[in-house]
């Protein structure tokens, strides 16, 4: 066994300790230490940053892009969201032993199924170093212990923001060990770490999706995958085409580079020679590209003809597909072909056609009559978020604090025995 081998099972033979002593911490001290984590960013603020900026420079030798240096940079409005962060899972309710179902069986037994931690989770993420917060609040308050890859990019910054973390569970009486950070950039490293299958229970990989194939087809530990989010809309015949125009385009270019944001657009034939210019006009004010069906080019003069490798693909600039269909059957079979179980909306006042959509399609969030930016865990109501789950076990589409919990089997008896 290297060295690096060592040290990795180390860390995770130290987390699952560590998250053995999680499991007895009440809602009032986690929520306690949470609240201590910000006031602790805040108090070492320029330390934070003094780290992060040897990643900017560093990011810049190397010749990254201004999106990814603007995604590294733990500006001042950035730490001031991570704090807010932290304030607001403190503030969720603690799904932790939580307990559903008990009913008494025919015997006497009373059985029920109570809310649990997973256990230990490894991370594994690209560029963004406020992950680090985000998702180590998450696993604390749902009672998990967190060890976190970041990106290379982002070492400086997410070692530092561990040391404060770190600090402050040590001041709390807390397990440091429940929160680390993998403290190299030798990417060895993560096989290694994915093959801790004795320690650690669940991975989480958040980037883009040749990370998450990689991550997926090597681990020997259950993956929670999201490979790519290929958003759709369809314009129904019954469509309100007043409010479509406006979600369309929020759905496009509010922000075109996550995960949430349109790529394909469906318009019924019944509406499309009335719509499709209109929505042209709109989409020219947003510098929006179409790549349209033949029927889009005919409808469209001007209109880009898309080609065979442009359907189902993830553009995350300010391009789309689009494409006449003759009826909702039609939208069906397309986004079965090309969707990727991420975010899919009817708009229709068709009430029988909404439901059937609402039934029938399958994705992590299925909506009527609203933009695909909602499909994020604090849209939603989860507060925030570790991730979105576009395969089904065990979570589908956001995955808040319920998610990073599991439930088990509790029975009281009074002495019965089996016959």
């Amino acid at each position: 066994m290297s060295d690096l081998e060592k040290d990795i099972q180390d860390m995770a033979v130290r987390a699952k300790k560590a998250a053995r002593t999680l499991v007895s911490l009440s809602t009032k001290a986690k929520n306690d230490v949470l609240l201590r984590m910000a006031a602790g960013i805040n108090e070492k603020r320029n330390y934070i940053q003094a780290e992060n900026t040897k990643d900017l420079i560093a990011g810049k030798e190397k010749g990254l892009s201004s999106a990814m240096l603007d995604r590294l940079e733990l500006s001042d409005r950035v730490i001031d969201s991570m704090m807010a962060g932290l304030s607001e899972v403190a503030a969720l309710p603690d799904p932790v032993g939580e307990i559903e179902k008990m009913v008494k069986r025919p015997n006497g037994l009373m059985v029920g199924r109570m809310r649990i931690p997973l256990g230990v989770i490894g991370m594994i993420y690209e560029s963004r170093p406020n992950v680090t917060v985000d998702a180590a609040a998450l696993c604390l308050k749902a009672g998990n212990a967190i060890i976190l890859r970041g990106g290379s990019e982002a070492i400086y910054s997410n070692r530092a923001l561990a040391s404060v973390l770190q600090e402050v569970l040590e001041g709390e009486g807390i397990a440091a060990d429940a929160i680390q950070v993998i403290p190299i950039t030798d990417r060895e490293a993560v096989n290694i770490m994915l093959r801790q299958e004795e320690y650690i229970d669940l991975i989480i990989p958040r980037g883009g999706e040749g990370l998450i194939r990689f991550v997926a087809e090597t681990s020997r530990i259950p993956v929670l995958k999201h490979y790519k989010g290929v958003c759709h809309i369809y314009v129904d015949s019954d469509a309100d085409l007043e409010i479509a125009t406006p979600v369309i385009i929020n759905s496009k270019a509010q922000r075109p580079g996550v995960c949430n944001a349109l790529e394909g657009l469906l318009i019924h034939k019944d509406v499309a020679n009335e719509y499709l210019p209109k929505l042209s006009e709109e989409f020219n004010k947003h510098n929006v590209k179409m790549l349209g069906c033949a029927k889009t080019v005919q409808i469209v003069s001007g209109t880009t003809a898309a080609s065979v490798d442009d359907w189902g693909t993830e553009f995350l600039n300010l391009t789309l597909c689009v494409k006449v269909v003759d009826d909702i059957e039609e939208a069906f079979s397309y986004i079965g072909e090309y969707g990727s179980q991420h975010t899919e909306i009817i708009l229709s006042e068709n009430i029988s056609n909404v439901q059937r959509f609402l039934n029938e399609v399958d994705a992590s969030a299925v909506m009527a009559n609203t933009s695909t930016r909602f499909n994020d865990g604090g849209e939603l109501g989860l507060g925030t978020e570790i991730g979105i789950s576009t395969t089904k076990l065990h979570a589908y589409g956001p995955m808040g604090l319920e998610e990073l919990t599991t439930r088990k089997f509790i029975v009281y008896g009074q002495g019965q025995v089996r016959d």
